[in-house]
């Protein structure tokens, strides 16, 4: 399946991108993941969307976005090979 992607990498507070709105978690591996995984990414990318859109105060409190460091993405992968164990 292929990416979400849209190479505008940028993370929110919650480490939400705001180019594709997949969590650091779920962007790290893509390529690894199955069709399901992708889809439940998917349906969640959607329900991120509308929330953000919706929601003022979240695009106030996640304003300060950086790019995803080297320490976080090191951070993500070691998180997703815990809960794989």
């Amino acid at each position: 399946m292929d990416s979400p992607c849209v190479a505008s990498c940028k993370l929110n507070l919650d480490k939400i991108c705001m180019g594709c709105f997949r969590h650091i978690d779920e962007i790290v591996d893509w390529n690894k993941k199955s069709d399901q995984a992708h889809a439940e990414i998917f349906s969640l990318i959607e329900q991120r969307k509308i929330s953000f859109a919706n929601n003022a105060q979240a695009q106030t409190e996640n304003a300060v976005l950086s790019a995803i460091t080297q320490q976080e993405w090191q951070l993500a992968k070691q998180r997703i090979a815990k809960s794989k164990i």
